[in-house]
C-alpha cells in the first residue's frame, strides 16, 4: 500500500498495547467514514494487519479475534474484509513462498465464523474456495457459472408481437383510456393488465410502452399513471430504455419533440422511477456539442463587438455581407431540438429543482438560462418560492400583487417564509438565472424589494447571533446584486423604473459596497456573457453616435438619448463620455446639461466612474514637461464641480478619495475638492480679485455673496447643504483640514525631489488655496455647535496635529467669533441694559472670558523669550481678528444696494416680462436690499465694539522693558509676514492692522520702524514666495504704500494722523555736543525724505530680482510690481530704472520663457501708462538749495553738491539708526573709491536722472565748484579775511564762470559732436575718475583694490556693463573727514548690526554709540583747526596739479586710443553688490544727496546705441588698471582729506545758521 498505517512497534507489542491501539484506530476510521470520508483508510489498516499474519509476524488466533471484534463496528465490515481477502488472494497466489499462502488460507479459514460464505464465493478465486472447503470442485463450479450467465444474458423468450395478436393490446388500450373520474384506481387497472398479459401472452415491455403512450396523451393524470407504473414492477433501467427509444425517434432534422414526452420523463424523474444518468445518455445533443456551440456564440459576440469598434472600408463591407448571406443559407436547415433543454424546462415546470440543477451543472454557465423558455420557467418557479415572504415584507402599501397558484407537487421547493429560508433554494436559483432575470421585470422588482426589506431589518438588528446570521444574508444579497440584478438591468431595454427601484435598494448600502458592485459591473460582468458583450458593443456605438452630435443647441434631444442608454448600461456610456471630456474640455457644459434625464442610480454610477477615471494608474497627472498638471485631470475636476452642484449625487466617495490621496501624500487631487467647493458652495479663492471685490469680502456673508466673487452666487443653498451633510456624516471636515495643512508644509519636501520648482510651487498654492476655500466653507456653513465640536483648541492643533500657527488660527478664528458672540448674547440676557456703553462693556467682558484660555494656550506655541517682546494678548488679538472686525465697507454696501435698485428699475421698464415674474424678481431684490442694510448696520455696531475693546487693551499689548527694534522684529516675524501671504483679505488686514495700532497710539510701537522694515527687506521675502503668495504679498505692500502715500501727499493729513503720534517720535541730536535723548515728532519734510528712501529701496530690490536671471525671482517681483503699481513708482527716475530692466527682461525672455515675457510685457505696458503720473524727485521730496552759494540748477540735486545746510538726521523713536550709513561705510571702504571723489564723480539733473558723465569739462567744473564752495563758506564763517583769501575768491569766481560756459557749450554741442570726440571726452573723464579713486590710498590697500577690479571684471561682461554702474548709495560729502580709525569702527559697527536691512537701532544702545561718535567728531574738529592755515596753500596748488594731470591724461589717451569706457561700470559692480545687502538710507542722506543707483544705470537710447557699436578694440578699455591713477595719488589724497576736515569744521561751526531745519547734523543710525 502507499502509506503505512500499522507501526512496527504495535506488531512487536501486540499483546500489551498494539492490539488496543489498532482497535482504537479502526474505531476512529469508521467514525470518519460515517462523516463522508473515504473507506480506503480502514481497508488499508485491515490489509496491513492481515499481511503481518501472512508474513508470520503475528499469530493467527490473535488476529482472528481482533477481526471478529471489528465486525461489530459497521454493517458493511464483512464486505470490506472480503475485499481485503480478495486482494491478498491475488497477491499470495503469485508468491513463491508456499508457507505464506498457507498462512493466508488459515487466516481466511479462521474468519469463516463471522464472514458469510456468499460474500466469499463472490470475491475469492474458485481454487481458494476449494482450499477452504466452501466448494467441492473448482472445475465444476466454473462450468455452473458459465451456464447461469448464458441463460441470463443470451437466451431469449418468445413473445407475441402486436401485429400477430392485436386483440390483447386493443383491450389494454381500452383499459388505460377509460374514464378515471370514478372509483377506478391504479391497483384495479393493474390487475386487469396482468390478466390481459396472461391471457393474450403479451410482451410486458410492449405493454409498458403502451402505458407510457397513453400517459403521454393523458398527461394531466399524473397521479394515476405514476402509481400504475410504480406498481407495474418493472426495472428502472427497462423503463429508461423505453423512454430513450421514444426520444431517439425525434432526433432527426426538422423534428420536434412533443412537450408531453418531456413532461412524462420529468414526472418519472421527479418520482425517482428512473435515474437521470440513465436517461441523460439517450438525449441529444451531446455535452461536447453544447460546449462547442457556447464557444461559438461567444466568439461571434466578440466578433460583432470588434466590428462595431473598427472602422470598416466600403469594400470590406460588401465582402462581409456576402459571408453573412452564406451563413444564413446554412442555417436554413434547422437542427433537431435540444432535448436536454426540453427536459430541463419540464422539470422546472413541475418544480423538480434538484434534477433541473443537475442538468444545468452539465452545461456551460448560463447556457441553459440563455434560452428564454428556460429562463421564464425558472422565473416562474422563483415566483412561487418567494411569494409568501414577498407578501409579508416586500409588498408596498396599497398594492395587492398578482395571485400565485402554488404547485400541487409536494416535492417542489418549499416557499420561503423568512429571509433565512431564501438561502435554501431561492438564492441558488437566482445564481443559475444570472443576467437572464431581465426576462421577468416583475420578479426583478420583487427581489429588489425583498433586498430593501432585508437592509432595513439588518440596520435594526441587535445581538451577536443575529448579527452573524444577518452578515451571512448580507453577503448573499450582495452576491445576488453583483451576479443577477446589475447584469439583468443591462439586458433590460431602457427600463427607468427598474433602475429607480434598484437605487432604492442600493442606497441602503455604504458607498464602498456600492462602488465595488459598480466596479464588477463595469470591468468584469460584460466580458462573461455573450449577450452582454453584444450589448456593450451596441451601447458604445450609440454613445459615440450621440457624443459626435452633442452641442449646446441640441442638449435636450441628446440628453433624452443619453438617458435611454444610461437606464440600462450607465457604466459603458459614462466611461466613453469621460474619455471624450478628458480630450475635449469644451464638452463639459453640454454634457452636464444633458444629464438631466438620468436616474438616481445613474448619478451614483457617474460618481463612481469619475472616481475610477481620476484614480486611473495608467494616466500621468502631470504633463510631459513635469511642470503643470495634466489637462485631463483639470477637465475631470471641472466636471466634478459642475455635476455635483447640479445633480443630487452622493459626495461621500469623492471626499473619502481625496482624503485617502492626502494620506498617501498626493496633493494633485485637491484640485477636485477645490472645484467641488467652489461650484457647490459658491466660494472662490483667487488672487486676481478686484479692489471692489476685496472690499466686499470684508463685509458680511450677504455682501460677500453679492459682490465678493466673479460669478453671481445663487441657488447654492441646497448644494452647500449636501456638501456639509456629507462632511459631517462621514466625519471628514477636520481630517481634510489637517491633512491639507500637513500636505501644504510637506509638499515642498515630499514632492520636490524630482519635480520642477514651478510645479512644486503650483502644488503648494493649490493646497493652500483649497485649505482657505474649504475653511471658509466650514466657517460659513457649519453651525456654531458643529464647528466648536469638531475644531480642537489652538494648542492641540499646533502641538498634537503639528498644524502651522497661521493655519491653526485660520481654523480657530470662526470659533472664537462664535464663542464671543454667544457669550455676549448671554450676558445681554442676564443683565438688562440698553445703553451703548453697557453693551460695549459686556462685549469686552465676553471677549475676556473667551480669549483668556486662548492667551494661556498660545504661550506654548513659542519659546519664552518671544513673550518678553510681545504679550500673548497682543499675539492672540492679531490672529483672532479679521477685516470684518476692523472696518465697515460702506462703499461696497452702497454699491451693491445701488445695483439692486437699478435691477428693480430695469425690471419695471421691461415690458416683455410677465407680471408675476416681475413681482417675484422685485421682491427678491427688495429682500436682498433690506438684508444688506441690516447687515451693514450690524457690522457697524460690531466694529465699534471691537475698536473700543482694542482701545482698552492697547496699553497691555507690548512690553516696555524690551527694545522697539526687537518688538517690531518679533511682530513682523510671528504676526505680520505669516499672515499677509495667507490670503488676499489677510494681506489687507495686516496693512490695516498696522495702521490701526498706529492710530490707537499704542505704547512702545514704532510705526515708522515697522514701515521701514517692511519696505527695506523685500528681496528675500519675494524670493521665498510662491506665485500666489507673491500676489498676496504685493497686495499687502500696496495697502501699506497706500497709507504712506496718503500721508506723503498732504501735510495736513500727515500732521493730523501722524504728527503727534508715538509711532512717529524721533530722537534728534546736534553734532558737536551731547544732545539729550528727547524724542520729538518727525516733521513732514523729513517724512517725505524717508518715503523717497523707501521708494528707492523698493527700486533697488526690484532691480536686483530682475537682474538675477532666476525664474522665481523675476516672476515674483513682476507680480509684486503689478500689484503695487497704483502706488509705486511715483518718482520719474525710479520708474525709468524699472522700465529699462523690464525692457531687458522682455527682450531676453521672449523665446526662452514665454510666461515671464508675458508678465514683463503686461507690466511694461501698465508702467508706461502710469508714467504721466510720475513726478521728478525734487517734487516728490523737497530738495533745498545750498545756503549762501549760487549753485547752478543742474547741480542742486547732484550727489556732489555739498553746499547745503547741515540738516539734522533722525533717530526714530528708538531713532532711525545709523545702520544705513554703517552699511554704506562697509560697502564703500571695501572698494578703491574715495567717498568724496566718488560722490563728486557724478552730476545729476534736477529730476533725479543721472547725467551722462561723459565730459572732461564737467569733471573739471565739478572739482572747481567744490573747492570754490568750501572757500566761500570758510570766508563767510571766518571773521578776518586776508588779502590772499580775497584773491582766491576772485579766482574761484572766474573758474565758476568758465565752468558755466563749458557746461552750456557741452549741452548745445552734445548732439553735434562727432562720435570720436565724445569717446575722447569719455575716456578723459574715466581716467580722471580713476585718479580720484587711486588717491584714496589711506583707507584701502592697493592689493585689495586690484582684487576688487579683477573680480568685477570677471563677473560683469557684455550687456552687464551697461547696468552694472553706479548702484552705490549717495553719501554726504562730510563723511570724507572721518579718519581711518573712524572708518574701521564704522565697518565693525555695520557688521554688528542686528539686521542688515533695518535702519533702526534700539535706545538701549544709544548712549554708548553716541559717546564714541561725538568723541570722533571732536577729534576731527581739532585736526581741522590745526590744518586750517595750510588749506589756502594746498588749494593754490590744485590748479597746477590739474594742468599736469590733463597733460598726462592726453598722453595716455594718445597711447591707448582703443581703450573703452566699460571699466568705470565694472569697477563699480562690487559696490553695487555690496549695497544690495546694505542698510536703509537715513533721512539726512536722502536729503543731502541724490539716489545714484539704480537711477543712473539706465542709459539713454543714444548712449546705448553708441555702446553697442563699439569695436572690439575699444573693449580693451575695460582693462584699465589702477596704476593709471597712481601719479599724484598721494597729493590728491591728502588734498581730499584736508578738504573733508575743512568741511567738517564748517558744518560744526555753521550749525546755528541751519537750526531752523534740523537740530543735529549727526548721522542718524
Amino acid at each position: 500500500m502507499a502509506t503505512r498505517i500499522l507501526p512496527g512497534e504495535w506488531v512487536k507489542n501486540w499483546e500489551k498495547s498494539g492490539k488496543h491501539d489498532f482497535v482504537q484506530l479502526c474505531k476512529g476510521l469508521t467514525e470518519k467514514i460515517d462523516h463522508g470520508c473515504q473507506i480506503k483508510d480502514i481497508q488499508s489498516a485491515l490489509y496491513e494487519l492481515c499481511w503481518q499474519v501472512v508474513q508470520g509476524n503475528l499469530k493467527l488466533d490473535l488476529v482472528a479475534n481482533v477481526l471478529g471484534e471489528m465486525m461489530e463496528l459497521r454493517e458493511d465490515m464483512p464486505s470490506i474484509l472480503a475485499d481485503v481477502f480478495s486482494v491478498l488472494d491475488l497477491e499470495t497466489v503469485a508468491l513463491e513462498e508456499k508457507h505464506k499462502r498457507d498462512h493466508y488460507i488459515q487466516l481466511v479459514g479462521a474468519c469463516l465464523i463471522f464472514l458469510p460464505e456468499a460474500i466469499l464465493k463472490e470475491r475469492l478465486d474458485p481454487e481458494t474456495l476449494e482450499s477452504l472447503g466452501l466448494i467441492k470442485q473448482a472445475h465444476q463450479f466454473n462450468q455452473k457459472i458459465v451456464k447461469i450467465k448464458t441463460k441470463l444474458f443470451y437466451k431469449q423468450q418468445k413473445f407475441n408481437l402486436l401485429r400477430e395478436e392485436n386483440e390483447g393490446y386493443a383491450k389494454l388500450i381500452t383499459e388505460l383510456g377509460q374514464d378515471l373520474s370514478g372509483n377506478i384506481t391504479s391497483h384495479i387497472v393493474l390487475e386487469s393488465i396482468k390478466s390481459l398479459i396472461g391471457c393474450f401472452n403479451l410482451d410486458p415491455n410492449r405493454v409498458l410502452d403502451i402505458i407510457l403512450e397513453v400517459y403521454e396523451s393523458r398527461s394531466d393524470q399524473d397521479e394515476f399513471f405514476l402509481s400504475l407504473i410504480k406498481s407495474y414492477m418493472c426495472e428502472a433501467l427497462t423503463l429508461c430504455h423505453i423512454l430513450g427509444f421514444k426520444f431517439k425517434f425525434y432526433q432527426e432534422p426538422n423534428e420536434e419533440t412533443p412537450k408531453s414526452l418531456y413532461h412524462i420523463a420529468a414526472a418519472l424523474l421527479h418520482h425517482n422511477l428512473i435515474e437521470l444518468e440513465d436517461l441523460y445518455v439517450h438525449l441529444l445533443p451531446l455535452d461536447a456539442a453544447i460546449v462547442e456551440e457556447h464557444k461559438l456564440v461567444i466568439s461571434e459576440a466578440k466578433q460583432i463587438a470588434r466590428k462595431l469598434v473598427m472602422v470598416v472600408v466600403p469594400s470590406d463591407k460588401s465582402e462581409d455581407k456576402e459571408k453573412e448571406k452564406e451563413k444564413e443559407d446554412e442555417k436554413i436547415e434547422q437542427p433537431p431540438d435540444n432535448q436536454k433543454l426540453g427536459l430541463l424546462e419540464a422539470l422546472l415546470r413541475i418544480g423538480d429543482w434538484h434534477h433541473a440543477q443537475s442538468i444545468m451543472d452539465q452545461m456551460p454557465s448560463f447556457y441553459a438560462t440563455s434560452h428564454k423558455f428556460i429562463a421564464l420557467a425558472l422565473c416562474q418557479l422563483l415566483h412561487l418560492t418567494v411569494d409568501p415572504l414577498y407578501r409579508g415584507v416586500g409588498l408596498p402599501k396599497g398594492a395587492r400583487g398578482c395571485v400565485m397558484h402554488p404547485l400541487k407537487n409536494k416535492r417542489a421547493p418549499k416557499p420561503a417564509e423568512s429571509f433565512e429560508d431564501l438561502r435554501r433554494e431561492a438564492f441558488s436559483m437566482l445564481g443559475y438565472l444570472g443576467p437572464h432575470l431581465a426576462h421577468d421585470p416583475i420578479l426583478f422588482a420583487k427581489i429588489v424589494r425583498l433586498g430593501k426589506a432585508f437592509m432595513k431589518e439588518y440596520q435594526n438588528s441587535e445581538g451577536s447571533d443575529v448579527k452573524d446570521k444577518m452578515e451571512t444574508l448580507l453577503s448573499c444579497f450582495l452576491s445576488i446584486a453583483d451576479q443577477v440584478l446589475l447584469p439583468s438591468l443591462s439586458l433590460m431595454e431602457c427600463n427607468a423604473c427598474m433602475s429607480e427601484e434598484l437605487w432604492g435598494f442600493f442606497k441602503l448600502f455604504p458607498y464602498h459596497h456600492r462602488y465595488r458592485l459598480y466596479g464588477q459591473w463595469k470591468n468584469e460582468t460584460y466580458s462573461s456573457h455573450p449577450l452582454l458583450v453584444k450589448v456593450k458593443a451596441h451601447t458604445v456605438e450609440g454613445a459615440r453616435y450621440i457624443m459626435k452630435r452633442l452641442t449646446k443647441e441640441n442638449v435636450k434631444q441628446s440628453g433624452r438619448q443619453i438617458g435611454k442608454l444610461t437606464h440600462s448600461n450607465p457604466t459603458i456610456v459614462f466611461d466613453y463620455m469621460l474619455s471624450q471630456i478628458q480630450w475635449y474640455d469644451n464638452l463639459i457644459v453640454p454634457v452636464v446639461d444633458s444629464l438631466k434625464y438620468l436616474t438616481s442610480l445613474n448619478y451614483d454610477v457617474l460618481a463612481y466612474c469619475i472616481m475610477e477615471a481620476l484614480a486611473n494608474p495608467e494616466k500621468e497627472k502631470m504633463k510631459h514637461d513635469d511642470t503643470t498638471i495634466s489637462s485631463w485631470l483639470q477637465s475631470l475636476a471641472s466636471l466634478c464641480g459642475a455635476v455635483f452642484r447640479k445633480y443630487p449625487i452622493d459626495l461621500a466617495g469623492l471626499l473619502q478619495y481625496v482624503t485617502n490621496q492626502l494620506k498617501a501624500g498626493k496633493s494633485f487631487d485637491l484640485l477636485i475638492l477645490k472645484e467641488v467647493v467652489q461650484k457647490m458652495a459658491g466660494i472662490e479663492v483667487t488672487d486676481e480679485m478686484t479692489s471692489e471685490q476685496l472690499e466686499a469680502m470684508t463685509g458680511g456673508e450677504q455682501l460677500k455673496a453679492e459682490g465678493g466673487y466673479f460669478g453671481q452666487i445663487r441657488n447654492t443653498k441646497k448644494s452647500s447643504q449636501r456638501l456639509k451633510d456629507a462632511l459631517l456624516d462621514h466625519e471628514l471636515a477636520l481630517p481634510l483640514c489637517v491633512l491639507m495643512v500637513q500636505q501644504r508644509n510637506g509638499v515642498v519636501f515630499l514632492e520636490s525631489g524630482d519635480k520642477d520648482l514651478k510645479l512644486v510651487g503650483h502644488l503648494y498654492d493649490q493646497c493652500h488655496d483649497t485649505l482657505v476655500q474649504f475653511g471658509g466653507f466650514l466657517a460659513s456653513n457649519l453651525s456654531t455647535e458643529d464647528y466648536i465640536k469638531r475644531v480642537p483648541p489652538i494648542d492641540v492643533l499646533c502641538n498634537q496635529f503639528h498644524t502651522p500657527h497661521d493655519a491653526a488660527f485660520f481654523l480657530s478664528r470662526p470659533m472664537y467669533a462664535h464663542q464671543i458672540l454667544s457669550k455676549y448674547d448671554e450676558l445681554k440676557k442676564t443683565e438688562k441694559g440698553n445703553r451703548q456703553q453697557q453693551k460695549v462693556q459686556k462685549y469686552v467682558a465676553a471677549c475676556e472670558q473667551v480669549m483668556a484660555p486662548v492667551h494661556e494656550a498660545v504661550m506654548s506655541l513659542h519659546p519664552a523669550r518671544v513673550w518678553e517682546d510681545l504679550r500673548p494678548q497682543f499675539y492672540a488679538t492679531f490672529w483672532s481678528l479679521t477685516m470684518y472686525d476692523l472696518a465697515v465697507p460702506h462703499a461696497a454696501y452702497e454699491r451693491e444696494i445701488n445695483k439692486l435698485k437699478a435691477q428693480i428699475k430695469a425690471i419695471d421698464e421691461n415690458p416683455e416680462t410677465p407680471m408675476n415674474k416681475k413681482k417675484k424678481e422685485k421682491e427678491r431684490c427688495t429682500a436682498l436690499q433690506e438684508k444688506l442694510q441690516e447687515e451693514e448696520k450690524k457690522q457697524l455696531e460690531h466694529v465699534q465694539r471691537v475698536l473700543h475693546r482694542l482701545k482698552l487693551e492697547k496699553d497691555k499689548w507690548l512690553m516696555t522693558k524690551s527694545t522697539k527694534n526687537e518688538t517690531i522684529t518679533k511682530f513682523l516675524q510671528l504676526c505680520l509676514f505669516p499672515r499677509c501671504i495667507f490670503s488676499s483679505i489677510d494681506a489687507v488686514y495686516c496693512a490695516r492692522f498696522v495702521e490701526l495700532v498706529h492710530q490707537q497710539m499704542t505704547p512702545n510701537f514704532c510705526t515708522l520702524l515697522c514701515y521701514d522694515r517692511v519696505f527695506s527687506a523685500i528681496i528675500y521675502t519675494v524670493a521665498s514666495c510662491t506665485e500666489n503668495e507673491s500676489h498676496r504679498y504685493g497686495r499687502f505692500l500696496c495697502c501699506m504704500l497706500e497709507t504712506v502715500t496718503r500721508w506723503h501727499s498732504d501735510r495736513a493729513v500727515y500732521e493730523k494722523e501722524c504728527g503727534n503720534y508715538p509711532g512717529f517720535l524721533t530722537i534728534l541730536r546736534a553734532s558737536g555736543f551731547d544732545g539729550g535723548q528727547q524724542a520729538n515728532p518727525l516733521d513732514y519734510e523729513n517724512f517725505r525724505h524717508v518715503v523717497h528712501k523707501w521708494h528707492y529701496m523698493l527700486t533697488k530690490a526690484s532691480v536686483h530680482c530682475l537682474e538675477t536671471g532666476d525664474y522665481t525671482h523675476i516672476r515674483n517681483i513682476l507680480i509684486v510690481l503689478i500689484k503695487i503699481l497704483p502706488c509705486y513708482p511715483k518718482v520719474l527716475n525710479l520708474g525709468q530704472a524699472l522700465e529699462y530692466r523690464v525692457h531687458k527682461i522682455c527682450v531676453k525672455e521672449k523665446e526662452k520663457r514665454p510666461d515671464l515675457y508675458a508678465l514683463a510685457m503686461g507690466y511694461s505696458g501698465r508702467l508706461k501708462s502710469q508714467k504721466v503720473r510720475m513726478v521728478p524727485e525734487n517734487e516728490f521730496h523737497h530738495k533745498e538749495p545750498p545756503a549762501r552759494n549760487a549753485t547752478p540748477a543742474g547741480q542742486q540735486n547732484g550727489p556732489g553738491s555739498t553746499g547745503k545746510p547741515a540738516t539734522a538726521t533722525m533717530k526714530g523713536d528708538d531713532g532711525l539708526s545709523d545702520d544705513a550709513d554703517r552699511g554704506k561705510d562697509k560697502s564703500q571702504t571695501s572698494k578703491p573709491v574715495n567717498k568724496a571723489n566718488s560722490a563728486a564723480a557724478k552730476v545729476t539733473t534736477s529730476n533725479g536722472n543721472g547725467a551722462l558723465n561723459s565730459s572732461k569739462t564737467i569733471k573739471e567744473r565739478d572739482d572747481k565748484e567744490k573747492s570754490g564752495k568750501e572757500k566761500k563758506e570758510k570766508r563767510e564763517k571766518t571773521p578776518a579775511s586776508t588779502s590772499e583769501t580775497k584773491a582766491e575768491a576772485r579766482r574761484e569766481k572766474l573758474r565758476e564762470e568758465r565752468a558755466g560756459k563749458d557746461e552750456r557749450a557741452l549741452r548745445e554741442g552734445k548732439e553735434k559732436a562727432p562720435k570720436a570726440d565724445r569717446d575722447k571726452v569719455k575716456a578723459e573723464e574715466k581716467m580722471k575718475d580713476d585718479k580720484a579713486k587711486a588717491g584714496n590710498g589711506e583707507s584701502v590697500e592697493p592689493s585689495r583694490e586690484r582684487d576688487a577690479i579683477k573680480e568685477s571684471k570677471s563677473k560683469e561682461k557684455g550687456d552687464r556693463g551697461a547696468v552694472a554702474g553706479s548702484r552705490k548709495s549717495p553719501v554726504p560729502r562730510s563723511e570724507s573727514a572721518d579718519t581711518e580709525r573712524d572708518h574701521k569702527r564704522r565697518k565693525l559697527d555695520s557688521h554688528s548690526s542686528p539686521s542688515h536691512s533695518s535702519s533702526v537701532k534700539d535706545n538701549s544702545n544709544e548712549p554708548k554709540e553716541s559717546t564714541s561718535k561725538h568723541h570722533l567728531i571732536y577729534n576731527s574738529l581739532a585736526r581741522s583747526k590745526s590744518r586750517e592755515r595750510e588749506l589756502d596753500k594746498i588749494d593754490s596748488e590744485n590748479a597746477l596739479l590739474r594742468c599736469k594731470e590733463k597733460k598726462e591724461e592726453k598722453e595716455r589717451k594718445e597711447r591707448k586710443r582703443d581703450i573703452g569706457l566699460g571699466e568705470r561700470e565694472v569697477s563699480l559692480e562690487p559696490k553695487r553688490r555690496k549695497d544690495e545687502n546694505g542698510t536703509i538710507l537715513s533721512s539726512d542722506a536722502s536729503k543731502n544727496s541724490q539716489c545714484e543707483s539704480p537711477c543712473d544705470s539706465p542709459l539713454s537710447a543714444e548712449r546705448e546705441k553708441s555702446k553697442r557699436s563699439k569695436s572690439s578694440s575699444k573693449e580693451k578699455g575695460d582693462s584699465v588698471k589702477p596704476e593709471r591713477t597712481s601719479a599724484g595719488g598721494k597729493k590728491e589724497s591728502r588734498r581730499d582729506k584736508e578738504r573733508s576736515e575743512k568741511k567738517e569744521k564748517r558744518d560744526s561751526s555753521g550749525g546755528k545758521e541751519d537750526k531752523k531745519h534740523h537740530k543735529s547734523s549727526d548721522k542718524h543710525r
